[in-house]
């Protein structure tokens, strides 16, 4: 494959478990207090369920309306610029932004390794490498991990609203990031942890998509399109010892 289309979150870095208890925390604050909710709407977020079901890899006020929806409830829009104390999808989008934003600052970010060997070994292979996230935060993550110079473009969160793209599981942002490194999708693999980002991937018919399954979910992904589902993305690579030892240890750049 000439070029290789990364998700951030859960393939590159661990904040996934970020966004997901920052979520947690954003809904289970709004349903408590929601003016009307009656039990069964105002019942905790659930991690196990309701993350992977309406949020995880879609943009992040589409994560929130289709969440809402989910309980019976609506809000207006409202606008980016909302406030996160506004009452509104963008307002609480907003307001989770903020509470990921601070644990990003006081805690920092991990990498996944297997990941960055993967990317480490492709680039060094001359293979083109873009990063193709929903996440309107993707800069910040990168710039915080130090791993953005690995990557030649980045298609995320605020790019695609700026060009109108689509999100996941919509293809746009995986073409558009083919397009822009001027491969054809054939010739492009993807490599996506969620479910609505395998589904991107066979719906833009690119030539691999490749599941990670970090929370054991091998079945679901497989069964939403994945070409090929691994633990480790260590495992898709065909090199000897000392090539893997190298791209652990950060030698090829």
């Amino acid at each position: 494959y000439e070029a290789v289309l990364f998700d951030l979150d859960g393939v590159l870095t661990a904040t996934e478990k970020v966004h997901a208890r920052c979520w947690k925390r954003m809904f289970d604050n709004y349903l408590s207090s929601a003016a009307g909710c009656d039990v069964s709407a105002a019942r905790s977020f659930e991690l196990s369920d309701d993350y992977a079901v309406f949020i995880d890899g879609k943009p992040r006020y589409d994560g929130v309306r289709s969440f809402l929806s989910s309980r019976g409830l609506w809000l207006p829009d409202g606008s980016p610029a909302d406030l996160p104390s506004a009452e509104t999808v963008c307002g609480l989008g907003n307001r989770k932004s903020e509470l990921f934003n601070d644990v990003l600052q006081t805690e920092g970010v991990e990498t996944y390794p297997d990941a960055l060997a993967l990317a480490r070994y492709l680039k060094a292979h001359s293979v083109r490498l873009a990063v193709v996230s929903s996440s309107r935060n993707c800069g910040s993550v990168l710039e915080a991990t130090g791993i953005e110079r690995l990557f030649e473009l980045r298609v995320d969160g605020v790019v695609a609203r700026q060009i109108g793209l689509a999100g996941k599981p919509a293809p746009d942002t995986f073409l558009y990031a083919a397009q822009e490194l001027g491969v054809a999708p054939a010739s492009t693999a993807v490599i996506e942890d969620a479910l609505v980002g395998v589904r991107a991937g066979q719906a833009g018919t690119f030539g691999l998509v490749v599941g990670v399954a970090r929370a054991n979910e091998k079945v679901e992904l497989k069964a939403a399109g994945a070409d090929v589902v691994v633990d480790d993305l260590r495992e898709i690579l065909s090199v000897d010892e000392a090539v893997v030892a190298g791209t652990r240890s950060g030698t090829i750049e």
